[in-house]
């Protein structure tokens, strides 16, 4: 099962591995509050993708098709977060603010449609 939720929610005994999916550090969190199992940046947006996207959700669908091709090439990544969603519970954290236009929701939906 694969789950997301802000990085500046509590940590819960629910969340199972907890991956932070951002290419920034979240501000204001230190890295004892994150309770981060690991940091995959790499799955995160490009520099540029994130500042074009500016979580504008009237870019959502171009962004998805876009956030897609970058993914491309990271299956070794990508299946490795497959692999711990069957085995139980793995929490995509961001920090954004919408909790429905953002990158975790973005790969969230990539990884279970793949």
């Amino acid at each position: 099962m694969i789950r997301t939720k802000r990085i500046y929610e509590e940590p819960s005994g629910d969340d199972g591995t907890r991956v932070l999916v951002d290419r920034i550090w979240p501000r204001g969190i230190s890295k004892e509050k994150a309770s981060l199992d690991r940091w995959e940046k790499d799955l995160a947006p490009s520099t540029e993708l994130r500042r074009w996207f500016g979580h504008d959700p009237s870019k959502w669908e171009e962004f998805l098709r876009r956030y897609r091709a970058e993914l491309a090439g990271k299956e070794e990544e990508l299946a490795r977060l497959r692999r711990e969603g069957e085995e139980g519970a793995v929490t995509l954290l961001y920090a954004a603010k919408d909790e429905t236009h953002n990158n975790a929701v973005a790969l969230k939906r990539y990884i279970e449609e793949e």
